[in-house]
């Protein structure tokens, strides 16, 4: 399985960037607050998982660990008694242990969550368990991954680097594959607004629409699975 080497990162004002598709791995405004509004309040959570468990999300590109870390400190605050977090994270070019701690150093109310992660990291295939929430890294190609997935999400979070540079994750393929394993009603929201994005979606049987973005993004999508009638 590939894992991402010095080469495949630089760091600007701070910020991790992929050498490998020339994009940043968040925000560079405020990583933290663009998930709280992209993913959180996109996928309506916490709201939606009050009544479901476990309550499973999945995402596309783990990245730094940032969307994981977030929604971990948000379901401690909110969980519901005897509640069950499942996490699933589909990623082709796991980080290090120590490049995810240098990228979410800079936001403290994260630091229990990103040092549990760091001390548990298993970047291939790794299940993590953090009590009434588990992690489990789904390591390679997308195309191949999630085809064999046995699971539905509740919940997804698209965060893949942008379609322009990255389309590989945003093909039609991938777009029907999530449907298959969306949960009817299923939320799902990402940062990217684009035409064939939005139009695969539909396609494959969610009811999306365009939202404002975070910060200088003018659109952004959300979107429900659509029950079967």
């Amino acid at each position: 399985m590939p894992e991402s080497n010095a080469q495949d990162l630089r760091w600007e004002d701070g910020v991790p960037v992929s050498t490998r598709f020339d994009d940043p791995y968040y925000s560079r405004d405020d990583g933290l607050a663009e998930t709280r509004h992209v993913f959180h309040d996109g996928c309506g959570l916490p709201e939606r998982w009050q009544n479901s468990s476990p309550f499973r999300i999945a995402e596309l590109g783990f990245g730094t660990g940032l969307n994981f870390c977030a929604t971990l400190k948000l379901w401690r605050e909110t969980a519901p008694a005897e509640g069950l977090l499942e996490f699933v994270s589909f990623e082709l070019y796991p980080l290090k242990a120590e490049e995810i701690g240098q990228a979410l150093s800079c936001w403290p109310e994260l630091r229990d969550e990103s040092a549990e992660l760091v001390e548990k990291w298993q970047p291939l295939n790794g299940v993590m368990d953090f009590g009434t929430a588990r992690l489990t890294l789904v390591t390679g190609d997308i195309r191949e991954t999630l085809p064999i997935w046995p699971g539905r999400a509740d919940a997804w979070f698209l965060d893949g680097f942008a379609p322009a540079r990255n389309p590989e994750m945003w093909e039609e393929a991938v777009l029907n594959g999530i449907a298959r394993h969306s949960n009817p009603g299923a939320t799902l929201s990402t940062y990217s607004a684009a035409g064939h994005v939005r139009r695969g979606l539909a396609a494959s049987g969610f009811d999306v629409r365009r939202v404002k973005g975070y910060g200088r993004k003018r659109e952004m999508i959300n979107a429900i699975k659509i029950p079967p009638d």
